[in-house]
């Protein structure tokens, strides 16, 4: 699928009467607004196009429900009543610490390619928790951080096996949004690492997907490089390409190159 033809599936999805589309084409970049307040979302459409040449038009499609689910979430949010929708979010240490209009999203340290932002759940997307929420509320961002982990712990996890030249791999994608935050849950990591017999390496390609690994020999790593690329670039909201391995508790980024393994400095 091309550029051109990407944009037009996209714009002819969002009604006229409620949205107004403008496209840059400097930087290809389409902006999907509301009519009545504005509020709008920027899709980049290079990525766009490079995921629909590897998925098809199913990769649009979930881009057009995002989209939606986003702009039509119209009612005022407030954490008041609502301490048992608030989740943890994986994201990479690069990602934005501000919203467009300025204001400042919560974030707490992960790892060195990582952070941790809080998402309060609306259903069928979810709203980032900036500091003008929390102060509406009256909360610390230690009783944020607090409720988010302690909700984590509710959700299951699900892994899915397959086993890749000897070594054992698990997936966990079960479309609900957190599959990386379940990284924060200590006694997964804790459980699974009992299971491991090589090394245990965790993959945070993309918000969706969260990989274990159990690398028994060499040809792990080459399989570990390989699905780590594929899910980071195929992912809706990246996060990191790089896998860690887990070891006293600890995720220690690493960079994967053919048969080796080389600690991220």
């Amino acid at each position: 699928m091309e550029l051109q033809q990407i944009r037009r599936l996209v714009t002819e999805a969002f009604d006229t009467t409620y949205y107004t589309t403008y496209f840059d084409r400097e930087k290809s970049v389409l902006r999907i607004e509301r009519k009545k307040d504005r509020t709008g979302v920027d899709l980049g459409l290079n990525p766009l196009v490079a995921k629909a040449k590897r998925r098809g038009v199913i990769a649009v499609e979930e881009t057009i429900e995002y989209i939606k689910a986003v702009l039509e979430q119209t009612e005022p949010v407030s954490l008041i009543g609502h301490e048992q929708q608030v989740f943890p979010v994986i994201r990479a240490k690069s990602f934005a610490d501000e919203t467009k209009d300025g204001k400042k999203i919560i974030s707490t340290p992960h790892t060195g390619e990582t952070k941790i932002m809080y998402a309060l759940d609306l259903g069928a997307t979810y709203r980032l928790i900036d500091e003008e929420l929390l102060n509406q509320a009256g909360w610390s961002t230690e009783h944020l951080s607090e409720a988010a982990r302690f909700n984590l712990k509710t959700l299951e996890a699900p892994f899915k096996m397959d086993e890749v030249a000897g070594n054992i791999f698990y997936f966990l994608s079960t479309g609900d949004g957190y599959e990386a935050s379940r990284v924060l849950n200590k006694q997964l990591l804790s459980d699974y690492a009992e299971k491991m017999t090589g090394e245990f390496a965790v993959g945070i390609p993309h918000q969706d997907v969260l990989i274990f690994a159990d690398i028994r020999n060499d040809a792990g790593y080459d399989v570990l490089q390989q699905l780590m690329f594929d899910f980071f670039t195929n992912g809706r909201v990246p996060v990191t390409a790089l896998p860690f391995m887990y070891e006293e508790g600890k995720l220690e980024p690493v960079f994967v190159l053919a048969k080796n393994k080389h600690p991220k400095s």
